[in-house]
């Protein structure tokens, strides 16, 4: 019997990085579930444990990490490859938005660093795994990376005068160049994707400023599509033969157009290299 596919989710903890793991786990997949909230985390890996086979006592991986510490995403890196020599899928689904401008420890603004930096680093570090499985990194996107250009001139500096929104914008932006460079870096070992999961009522949403916000406070998430339809993409990627695009930006289990802005070589080349120098790794 051969050993099953192993797949680590960030952000699983709750809303679509909890579906996406239940989905997965279901389909005979070694999930490693990583969260912010010990209890969260607990509870879904709990979740999925007592739904495994009978005959499989092995327990299911979790982590606690903060992914506004960069020394969590280290320490996080260094014990997934110390017990994997192969990571079949690593889904970059942690996110957050803050409507108020804040610093993490490590100096940056926290919405570039959690939604951002910290995926960046965390995969740098799991590359021989990664090529080791000929695996996929899987990135969580958004639409809402229409709403505003990142600058020609890519730098970690929030938009001034400071918007939640758009910070939140850029950093999805980010994704999109993030997947695209790291596509053309480490093919043919490598696969990278990213996609949008659409307008998902989960508590990120309720938590955010802005239109999502907004959209909560006016009772619309009703409207949204629920956790596990929003990460029906995120399993496609990790798991269809074909339909997706190497690199490229998706939604709704096929490709689909990203804005100029988040599909611009240059920018792409840039942002690796800014993501680099910051995480103190060469390029």
């Amino acid at each position: 019997m051969s050993a099953p596919r192993t797949a680590v989710v960030t952000g699983a903890s709750d809303g679509i990085g909890a579906a996406a793991a239940r989905r997965l786990h279901r389909d005979g997949w070694q999930v490693v579930v990583v969260g912010r909230s010990p209890e969260k985390t607990a509870a879904v890996a709990d979740e999925l444990q007592a739904q495994g086979h009978p005959d499989d006592h092995r327990e299911v991986e979790r982590h606690t990490v903060d992914f506004a510490r960069l020394d969590d995403v280290r320490a996080l890196a260094a014990t997934l490859a110390g017990r994997h020599a192969r990571i079949d899928v690593l889904a970059n689904n942690a996110g957050a938005s803050f409507p108020r401008r804040t610093t993490t420890a490590d100096g940056f603004e926290t919405t570039f660093q959690v939604d951002h930096l910290a995926g960046y680093l965390l995969t740098r570090l799991l590359e021989q795994p990664l090529r080791a499985a000929r695996g996929r990194v899987v990135t969580t996107s958004s639409f809402m990376h229409r709403l505003g250009p990142l600058p020609r001139t890519v730098t970690a500096d929030p938009p001034r005068p400071y918007s939640g929104m758009l910070a939140y914008s850029r950093a999805k932006t980010m994704n999109a160049l993030f997947t695209r460079e790291l596509a053309r870096r480490w093919a043919p070992d490598v696969t990278a994707t990213c996609y949008t999961p659409g307008a998902v009522a989960t508590s990120f949403g309720a938590r955010s400023g802005g239109l999502s916000g907004l959209a909560w406070k006016l009772g619309l998430s009703r409207t949204f599509r629920t956790p596990a339809q929003g990460a029906d993409t995120l399993v496609w990627l990790a798991t269809a033969d074909e339909g997706w695009r190497n690199g490229g930006f998706h939604a709704d289990r096929g490709t689909a157009p990203a804005m100029p802005w988040a599909t611009d070589d240059r920018r792409a080349r840039d942002l690796w290299q800014l993501s680099a120098d910051a995480v103190g790794l060469p390029a």
